[in-house]
Formats: structure tokens, C-alpha cells, sequence
């Protein structure tokens, strides 16, 4: 006979997103169920780039110091013409006072899995390992997944909410019936993680660009351990299937590329594949939802894949916690859609751009790459501006959701920051302003020099404290200058530390019209 089990959230998939997706449940003590049909985490590394976003994400769950100790951080990029470094980025302070994490952290994908299992497991919950989806199914008040475990037996998983995190081939996605549109560039690109003698500094990245091809050099942790990365683009490799390329041709392509003297000793994880560039037309059906790969997929441009994933699941926990606990309608769970959908557009068309500039083999391109690229990068990185632009960009910092329903702009017309974007990083007392920040719920932040304005304000929040705290600092110049204000104001930052809304005249009635806060009054 069929098992049936209950809970709140069913997650399909215990990759980075899916686990991180359980992490955020906890948080928000949201009971959940979550399956994969591999034996347990993964033990090749795959993804390796990990972005400041995803470690202000990780710092909420105190992970981290832990992932920074466990990874390796790139302090330049160098660019490599027939041999010579032509040009060197400077990385080491790329992001100073943007991000508590101001660098490019190199951790493979399977010790930042390793770091959420071991956090939901502490936790007191765990993954039901070698147990595969067969079938989702959903009425207008529940959704069930029909599984098969290792043993052999059916069980019936009822929930309020599923979220398919299962990857590129998601079940979740087909048999709901998502739209996957996009491209597969027919070009084949290999990854190779190795130990190797080399010269070059290990905590430095180094990249050679051919006229139709390129490599790249990333350090991992372990010396002498490299990640190397490149493509194979000649025509004949189009028709060629990934299975049929051989690792010494390879080599050779990383040597005449390179063309710096190397000797890899040993080769540790080999895999070539087609880049793809997809995503869904939306990330809900009716009481299911899709995060990471299962919704779109891009280029490695870079280092995006991994972290968009745990963004998606970032944004969609505390939204499922505010629903499940009648804090907040149900409408609420559509702006997961609106928010991380624009958000895969816009990541689509800008790794697309990046990839394309990378790849292309026409003699223009191969001539910026070689010729242009190097000596431009390393003066425009040394720029404030410049730097103010790419690292957001890549660190992912600069997501906003500006144009969603939980940003209301009423108020912010004058100030440098508006709603939607991310909570701008500054310290309070030597702490960083995320230190504040750390619990599951909204946040009523107040910079002013006369307290006592916002009394009534105050009292109003301790009565629904479970959901919103309020917090009061002095309007510092930094404080002034970053936001553009000069008289006392204050933000609404919503669980995921993004802005709801920012006002240089907050009262209770005002905060009570912010989109879905109304309900959390009547739960507190």
C-alpha cells in the first residue's frame, strides 16, 4: 500500500539551490521534505565561482567565515598574449566598501554543498537520498509527489507547496509543462580540475585568448591544485559528441594556448560539454515553483550559475515562511515570479554578451581579445567608477527589484538609493550594517538624531515583533552620504535584505500601507 506523508514544502533536488532552499526553511522553522535520486552530495567540483551576494546570503546562517577558510581568493586576473602576461587586474580590493566579502572567493560546488548539508543536519533534518521523482500532481489546495525510494517503495508526499530545484533536465518542469526557451552554442568546452606544476601565483587567475579559442587557470585551495577551463571551437568539434573528445588533446590545446611552461602531474576531474542559454517563461504554476538550473541555464560567463540558484532560493524562502505562518496573502508568492524572472532576463542577456565577446572566433574579436582587452582592463579596473560598476555586476550585489510590487518609491524620489535594491553595505560602529540584520524578518531601520520622533512608531512594532524589528542609529555623514540625506529617515529591508522602502516621514499608517505588511500586524 502507498505511503502518504504531510508537510509544508517539498523540495526536488539537493544540489546548491535545493539545499539552500532547506537551509532558509529552517530559518523560518518551516517544516519540509527533501529528496534527490543521487547517493548523496556531490564529489566533483563543478561550479567553483562564489559571489559576495551568495556570501552575505551564507553569513545570515554563520557559513561564511567557514566557505572564505574553505576557498581560495583571486587577487588578480592576469591575461596571457603568445606567453607574456599583457595585462594583470587587480581584484584584491575590487569591491572595498561595497560588500563585506569585497573579493572573488574560488570554492568548488562540492564543499558549498558540503557546508549546507552539514547545516541542515545539525538542524535535525536530512535528505532522502536515492529517492526519484515520478509524478507531480496539484488540486487547487495541495500538491502531492508520488516518489520511489531506494527500496523500492512508492510514497505519496502531500504538501502545501513544491519547489522543483532537480537541474538542467528537471522532471519538475516537464511534466508541468514550463516553457524552456532558448540556444545551445555548438561549440564544445572542456573542464579539467588538476594538480600542476606551474610558475604563475596560486591565487591568481590566468587566461590566454587564441584567435578562435581560449583557457583559463582559476587556483583552488589545495596548492598546486588548478581548475582550467577552455573551449574547443574548431568547426569539425561541432558535429563531434562530448564523449569523443580525448583528454590529451585537450592538453595539447591548453599548452599551445597557455604557452607557458607547465607540467600536469595529475588530472583529478575531466568533463567537456555544450553551453546552453534557457529559461522558463515563468517560475510558478499554481502551488509549484522552479529555482536554479531548473529555470534557466547560461553561459560560465562569469560565475553566475551557482549563486543565481541560491538567490532564487533566497528570495522564495521567506515568502513561502510568511504565507505558511498567515503573515502575509498568498499574492505574495507571485513576486517570486516577477522579481528573480526579470532578474534570469537580464542575467541571460548579459552573460550571453560576455560569452560572445570571449568566443567569438571572426578576427575582430580574436584582435580586441589579444590586443585591446588586456591593456584596457587593467587601467579601467583601476578606476572607482569602473570598479563601482563591474563589481556589482558580477558579485550580483547589484540585483534590485525596483520594478516589483514590494517596492514602493513613494518617498524615495530624493534619495540615492530607492526600493527594491539590495541594502547598501556600510559599518555602524565598526560592525557591519548585516550584522544587524541576521533574523528571519523585516527590519524598520531609522537613522536620526532625535529618537523620540518615532515613538509611537516604536511602540506600534513591539506588538508585532515576530515579524518586524526596529532598530535606531545615528545619521552618520557615511550613513548621509551613501543614501543622499541629510535629515532623519528611515528603511523598511525586507527578509532577504533587499528594500521595501525608504522615507523621511514614517508612521504607523504608512508603514501599515507597505504592500502585504498589513497581515503582519494582525499576526504579530
Amino acid at each position: 500500500m502507498e505511503t502518504t506523508i504531510k508537510t509544508d514544502v517539498v523540495i526536488v533536488g539537493a544540489g546548491p539551490t535545493g539545499l539552500a532552499l532547506a537551509c532558509q526553511l529552517i530559518r523560518y522553522d518551516i517544516d519540509f521534505v527533501i529528496f534527490d535520486r543521487k547517493e548523496s552530495i556531490t564529489d566533483l567540483s563543478k561550479a567553483i565561482a562564489v559571489q559576495a551576494r551568495t556570501l552575505e546570503i551564507y553569513e545570515q546562517l554563520d557559513l561564511a567565515s567557514s566557505a572564505v577558510q574553505a576557498g581560495a581568493v583571486a587577487r588578480a586576473v592576469n591575461i596571457v598574449t603568445n606567453g607574456e602576461i599583457r595585462g594583470s587586474i587587480n581584484l584584491s580590493d575590487i569591491g572595498k566598501d561595497l560588500s563585506p566579502f569585497p573579493f572573488a572567493l574560488l570554492l568548488e560546488q562540492s564543499k558549498n554543498e558540503r557546508l549546507l548539508y552539514d547545516y541542515v543536519q545539525r538542524h535535525g533534518k536530512n535528505v532522502w537520498w536515492q529517492t526519484a521523482l515520478e509524478s507531480v500532481s496539484q488540486t487547487e489546495k495541495q500538491v502531492t509527489a508520488t516518489v520511489k525510494n531506494a527500496d523500492g517503495e512508492t510514497l505519496a508526499i502531500t504538501a502545501k507547496y513544491l519547489v522543483g530545484c532537480d537541474g538542467a533536465k528537471s522532471l519538475v518542469r516537464h511534466q508541468l509543462n514550463f516553457a524552456f526557451e532558448g540556444t545551445t552554442i555548438n561549440a564544445l568546452f572542456y573542464v579539467a580540475d588538476v594538480e600542476m606544476e606551474f610558475a604563475g601565483n596560486h591565487d591568481e587567475v590566468y587566461v590566454s585568448f587564441g584567435a578562435d579559442s581560449f583557457v583559463a587557470f582559476f587556483p583552488l585551495k589545495e596548492t598546486g591544485f588548478w581548475r582550467i577551463v577552455g573551449n574547443l571551437p574548431d568547426d569539425e568539434n561541432e558535429r563531434r559528441e562530448e564523449t569523443e573528445i580525448d583528454y590529451k588533446e585537450t592538453e595539447t590545446r591548453i599548452r599551445d594556448t597557455m604557452k607557458l611552461p607547465l607540467d600536469i602531474t595529475n588530472v583529478k576531474w575531466f568533463s567537456t560539454y555544450r553551453v546552453h542559454s534557457r529559461r522558463v517563461d515563468k517560475f510558478r504554476d499554481r502551488l509549484c515553483f522552479l529555482a536554479g538550473d531548473a529555470a534557466h541555464i547560461h553561459t560560465p560567463a562569469g560565475g553566475q550559475g551557482m549563486n543565481t540558484g541560491i538567490g532564487d532560493a533566497y528570495n522564495l524562502a521567506w515568502k513561502l515562511a510568511f504565507v505558511l505562518r498567515d503573515a502575509a496573502d498568498e499574492n505574495l508568492l507571485d513576486t517570486y515570479n516577477t522579481e528573480r524572472l526579470e532578474n534570469a532576463k537580464r542575467l541571460l542577456e548579459t552573460t550571453d554578451r560576455l560569452f560572445e565577446l570571449g568566443t567569438r572566433d571572426d578576427f575582430l574579436s580574436g584582435f580586441i581579445r589579444t590586443h585591446i582587452f588586456p591593456l584596457v582592463a587593467q587601467y579601467a579596473l583601476r578606476l572607482d567608477l569602473v570598479k563601482q560598476t563591474v563589481f556589482p555586476l558580477v558579485s550580483q550585489i547589484g540585483i534590485n527589484y525596483r520594478h516589483s510590487a514590494l517596492s514602493l518609491h513613494a518617498g524615495d524620489e530624493n534619495f540615492k538609493i530607492t526600493a527594491g535594491d539590495r541594502m547598501p553595505y556600510f559599518t555602524i560602529d565598526g560592525k557591519s550594517v548585516f550584522d544587524f540584520l541576521r533574523e528571519a524578518k523585516f527590519h524598520l531601520l531609522v537613522f536620526s538624531n532625535q529618537e523620540s520622533r518615532f515613538d509611537e512608531l516604536f511602540g506600534e512594532i513591539e506588538k508585532c515583533g515576530r515579524w518586524i524589528d526596529c532598530r535606531t542609529f545615528p545619521l552618520t555623514s557615511p550613513v548621509g552620504e551613501i543614501f543622499g540625506a541629510d535629515d532623519s529617515f528611515a528603511v523598511l529591508v525586507r527578509p532577504d535584505n533587499h528594500i521595501g522602502f525608504i522615507s523621511g516621514q514614517v508612521s504607523v499608517d504608512e508603514l501599515k500601507s507597505y504592500p502585504f505588511i498589513n497581515k503582519v500586524f494582525d499576526a504579530g
